[in-house]
């Protein structure tokens, strides 16, 4: 995108947010401000060498940094294939073209986006595909696959293959596939879809698994027998990655609709597609469960659709939280694309924002998908970095708040090459990795005579895993400012702070 272009977008944008004054509360210190970026039915990547692919992360790591994202949600399995090292399943064809074909010269993508992410101050969420095998008839699978050696533990359903959930195989192999992710790769979080028994197609509903009902199902109800296999894998999912690493997160992004209100009283003002009854997805129960850490629901509709409404299915999720963060899963061209006239604005960004913001159960967004936000679509980037997420904002934090990771010390200023840093001393951390060490660093600065509060967004000026920050030019135009650094640890609890005023 040319710099004309990029100027008049933000010139257009100020200029609606002065004709338009909003009624959208002010950035919070604490807000999950994520972003999608899939790889399935994304050619770019096959079509890039291992150089041009690094690069085009970086960008895409720096334009979603730009926007005030503070996590990315990359995907590494889309269709029992990876995108990193493994030996449990093949290279994905989504990155080199191939199925098995390794990149050349070798590179493993997720380690490099993680390496990308954490330098920005972002969280990496691993997203796999729990049971889809292939996405279309044109797939090949190769001999080896255990979709052919052991074809009964696999359902075929419009032109797909998926693992069939009955099968305790099926779960033990999916959740041998995470815990290897969780044991070598520094994740903050395994994330999964809302692809869990198949989609309806072409007007027919799945039921392809016969023979494992008969095998498995023991007169139950067909409906609560299916839901009973997703139950058992997302709760073996959990298990796995707490037991290898307990402060990784396990969140999922279901359909946006749990089930509608004419199927059951607890339901939402909606009549679409249901998690409940044709995904055979029971999320509350998992909230519940205290399976998952958090929900992120698909509520890809304009506010006011009248099959599913996001303006009020969005109230209907911080309702039925039970316990767990609630992201929103926002459609950014769609949320560009129509005016909302009930707030007199072009657009429905400010006030999917404000109720997000409101809800006392929601703690964020989630942006899908990152392509339509690094791409600018319509000045959503924009509209995010100028207003909406023009603060440094740190995640939610998770576990007891009666734990804190240790202050940094020893703060002071450096000279390297005619610029001024602030340093500090970073805590020790614990022999063997722990939940309490300090992995990032919170960075305050006030202004001589300006009150001094670290819960006001706006005086953080950096979020960062190293030991120093690029201050200024000139360390006279510094005196009398104060600098306060905190630590965060791996869920992002917040330390005391360590002080400097600069003399």
């Amino acid at each position: 995108m040319k710099f004309p272009t990029i100027l008049f977008s933000i010139i257009a944008s100020l200029i609606s947010f002065a004709a338009y004054p909003s009624a959208v509360q002010p950035n919070p210190k604490r807000e999950f401000r994520g972003a999608w970026l899939h790889v399935i039915g994304q050619s770019q990547w096959q079509n890039k060498s291992t150089s041009q692919a690094k690069q085009y992360i970086i960008d895409q790591f720096d334009k979603l940094v730009d926007a005030g994202c503070n996590a990315v949600i990359f995907q590494v399995r889309p269709t029992a294939d990876a995108l990193y090292e493994s030996d449990l399943e093949p290279w994905s064809a989504w990155l080199t073209g191939k199925r098995g074909k390794a990149p050349s010269p070798m590179w493993d993508p997720m380690a490099f986006a993680i390496e990308e992410a954490h330098k920005r101050g972002m969280e990496f969420h691993a997203w796999l595909n729990p049971y889809r095998v292939t996405s279309s008839p044109k797939d090949v699978l190769p001999s080896s696959h255990a979709a052919k050696k052991e074809p009964h533990r696999f359902v075929k359903f419009n032109g797909q293959t998926f693992f069939d959930p009955a099968y305790q195989e099926n779960r033990d192999f999916i959740c041998e596939v995470i815990d290897d992710i969780t044991k070598r790769y520094d994740v903050d979080a395994i994330h999964i879809d809302d692809y869990f028994y198949p989609y309806p197609a072409a007007g027919k509903k799945f039921d392809a698994d016969q023979d494992s009902y008969a095998k498995f199902g023991n007169g139950m109800n067909k409906g609560d027998w299916r839901r009973h296999n997703v139950d058992l894998l997302i709760e073996q999912i959990h298990k796995t990655i707490k037991s290898r690493k307990p402060w990784v997160r396990f969140g999922v992004s279901p359909f946006g609709i749990w089930r509608n209100k004419s199927c059951d009283p607890r339901g939402s003002h909606s009549s679409g597609l249901q998690n409940y009854d044709d995904l055979y997805a029971d999320v509350l129960l998992w909230a519940k469960k205290g399976w998952i850490d958090y929900m992120a629901p698909q509520l890809y509709w304009n506010l006011d659709t009248k099959a599913a409404p996001s303006r009020s299915l969005a109230k209907w999720w911080s309702d039925n939280a039970n316990g767990v963060d609630v992201y929103i899963g926002q459609d950014v061209k769609r949320t560009m694309d129509v005016a909302d006239p009930r707030n007199n604005d072009r657009n429905e960004l400010d006030t999917k924002v404000r109720l997000s913001r409101e809800l006392p159960n929601v703690q964020g967004n989630v942006w899908w998908h990152g392509y339509w936000v690094t791409g600018n679509y319509k000045g959503a980037a924009d509209s995010l970095a100028l207003k909406y997420q023009s603060t440094i904002a740190l995640p939610p934090a998770y576990g007891s708040e009666n734990v804190r990771p240790k202050a940094p010390d020893g703060l002071h200023l450096e000279k390297r090459n005619g610029k001024v840093f602030l340093s500090w001393h970073a805590p020790d951390v614990n022999k063997k990795p722990d939940a309490s060490d300090a992995v990032r660093f919170v960075v305050y600065q006030f202004y001589k005579g300006e009150k001094t509060d670290i819960e006001d967004p706006q005086t953080i000026i950096a979020l960062t895993p190293c030991t120093s920050v690029l201050l200024a030019d000139d360390g006279d135009e510094l005196k009398g400012h104060r600098f306060y650094v905190t630590s965060l640890d791996r869920m992002n609890r917040e330390s005391s702070p360590a002080v400097y005023t600069v003399k």
